[in-house]
């Protein structure tokens, strides 16, 4: 039998049982929905955080106190790590591929400033934590060298600097950060939130300062960017021994951003994963629906199927129309799958604009071949069924 006669035999087949040939491949379709609407959004939010992470600058490197040892037994206690200094920033600084280094004390602080008040982030940075973010400043400068008594200045976030100040200029203005005064010297241009952190609604002031007014022994981390020529095998070593010839020990974590991404996209991967999973129930009850639809095909084709063996129609040729038919079914509603999908990612995105949201083509094209294979297996039974009848059999029992 040539494919093309396979081809109307089997769509003439689900044309004349309509409704239930809709129903039927309606399962296949909620599944494939649900597959590639989770999908889109893991996507999406996965190249979201490439493209944020990139563009707070890269090549990063964070130093925290403790160690964080993931091979096995007690976690040390808090106590035992020694905290991380500016010594030990300037130290990180010197070291022949370290482009920018900052150490960060970061809390919360009551920010007030010409009759005007807002609590926000209070960040302890050195001297080049804009360059390692990649922001720019819109006017004055940044903080000036990081000395032990650094003088009382302040850089303040764009967001920051328009509720206290309006469009008015800032520089130079006196501020009040946790009940200390400060000098303005400097706005930063907008550049929005990584992570938790929303940048421009801060007030960034000397490490000194910071240690200060949070009454802290040592910073939170330092972080580091290394010049794009060095290699990563070659920085983290020398930047672990530079360390344990301060401390005496490894009583401290280093991270990379691509460790950083790595950690998240692991987690979206866990989640994207297990929420397709769902869908990828609704694809089961889709074959449990073929193979029943084409059971009770067979059933109420049985004398057709009988007239085809008689006129001379070969058993594989019975077997392929009926694989065709589930095939078919399946195809069709990995389709409708397809467009509902995408077409609810897409309705998703307009409705919440800030919801990353990205539908790969690739998964697309295995998602509608993976409806197809479950389609065949699901009607292989039946269709071995019918290709089995016997002719006279079949004939007698209309």
């Amino acid at each position: 039998m040539r494919w093309r006669d396979l081809f109307h035999l089997a769509l003439h087949a689900l044309v004349a049982q309509r409704l239930r040939s809709f129903l039927t491949l309606l399962g296949v379709a909620v599944g494939i929905t649900a597959v590639i609407l989770l999908t889109s959004i893991g996507s999406g939010l996965h190249g979201y955080l490439l493209h944020e992470f990139s563009r707070f600058g890269t090549n990063i490197i964070k130093i925290t106190p403790g160690r964080q040892d993931t091979r096995g037994g007690e976690p040390a206690l808090p106590s035992t790590a020694r905290a991380l200094t500016l010594d030990d920033a300037a130290a990180l600084a010197r070291l022949p591929f370290a482009a920018n280094v900052s150490p960060i004390v970061q809390g919360s602080a009551e920010v007030r400033a010409n009759g005007r008040s807002r609590r926000t982030v209070a960040m302890g940075a050195g001297t080049r934590m804009h360059e390692i973010y990649s922001v720019n400043l819109a006017a004055g400068r940044f903080l000036p060298e990081e000395t032990r008594d650094a003088r009382a200045l302040a850089v303040l976030g764009a967001t920051l600097k328009n509720e206290l100040f309006g469009a008015a200029n800032a520089l130079g203005a006196r501020i009040e950060i946790g009940g200390e005064r400060f000098r303005v010297i400097g706005v930063l241009e907008a550049k929005g939130r990584i992570l938790h952190v929303d940048i421009d609604d801060a007030v960034y002031i000397p490490t000194v300062r910071a240690m200060a007014l949070y009454n802290r022994g040592g910073m939170d981390h330092i972080k580091l960017t290394y010049d794009v020529n060095a290699s990563l095998a070659h920085v983290l070593p020398a930047i672990r021994q530079t360390l344990i010839s301060r401390h005496g020990r490894e009583d401290f974590t280093l991270t990379t951003q691509d460790e950083m991404i790595a950690r998240l996209v692991n987690i979206l991967r866990a989640v994207t994963i297990t929420a397709s999973a769902l869908g990828g129930i609704s694809l089961v009850v889709g074959a449990v629906g073929i193979v029943t639809i084409m059971t009770i095909a067979v059933t109420e084709r049985t004398a057709e199927i009988g007239l085809l063996v008689a006129l001379g129609a070969r058993r594989r040729a019975i077997l392929g129309v009926f694989l065709a038919e589930a095939a078919m079914l399946a195809a069709l509603g990995g389709l409708l799958g397809l467009a509902a999908g995408i077409g609810l990612a897409r309705l998703a995105n307009l409705l919440v604009p800030a919801l990353p949201i990205a539908t790969p083509w690739l998964f697309v094209c295995l998602a509608e071949a993976s409806a197809i294979l479950i389609g065949l297996i699901a009607g292989v039974m039946p269709a071995r069924r019918a290709a089995r009848l016997d002719a006279i059999d079949a004939l007698s029992a209309q």
